[in-house]
């Protein structure tokens, strides 16, 4: 299943920004891969984090095939020992058990989070324990499919618009300035700038100086 979007958002972007319309251009359409469990997206990015893709893939599959289903019930049955068996560190495995019983007792409503507002999403997922504001943006676009997320934390997404738009730095109201320009949109337009930022546009290149 992947983010979906259409030439609605797309055309829309391109009216915004020639830049970025000849960014959309050669690009095309883009796959991304969405998670609609909010439950197990949420551990999945406890899982993932300060650890590399390839690692992910190989512990993420180890939750799989251990506890099957993941859910609340299956998380607390299984135990803070047995996560960490599974390859992850002992304050993941709390992070985890914690939101785990926060939702099994009701003292977090997660299915709530679907009917917030991004900003009151973010700010009741960020209050979680091992959820920083990053992941909470990360979960309402990549399970939520919410379409107006622009990350300022995320380095790739500034790295990306530096690359189309030839800047050196990106300070929070040079940022806020292309927030303001891209919405309604800004999830798709964080699409663009990852693909940008992973090197897709052959001659694009990064204008931040050189690190002694």
């Amino acid at each position: 299943m992947y983010f979906n979007y259409n030439d609605t958002e797309t055309k829309y972007l391109k009216s915004k920004c020639k830049k970025l319309s000849c960014v959309i251009d050669q690009i095309g359409h883009i796959e991304r891969e969405v998670d609609k469990d909010l439950f197990s997206a949420v551990v999945h990015h406890i899982v993932g984090q300060q650890i590399s893709t390839k690692a992910l893939i190989t512990v993420w599959k180890r939750f799989e095939e251990n506890l099957k289903v993941i859910n609340a019930d299956n998380i607390i049955n299984f135990g803070i020992e047995n996560l960490q068996l599974l390859g992850i560190s002992f304050r993941k495995a709390e992070y985890i058990m914690d939101f785990a019983c926060k939702v099994k007792n009701g003292e977090f409503d997660l299915e709530s989070i679907r009917t917030k507002s991004d900003e009151e999403s973010i700010k009741a997922l960020s209050s979680l324990k091992g959820i920083g504001v990053w992941t909470a943006e990360m979960l309402l676009l990549f399970c939520l499919e919410r379409k107006n997320i622009f990350s300022y934390d995320d380095l790739a997404i500034q790295r990306g618009i530096r690359m189309v738009y030839h800047h050196k730095k990106i300070t929070k109201p040079l940022f806020e300035k292309y927030r303001k320009r891209f919405s309604p949109y800004c999830s798709i337009a964080s699409l663009y700038f990852w693909e940008v930022a992973a090197g897709k546009i052959e001659g694009m290149k990064d204008y931040a100086p050189a690190k002694n």
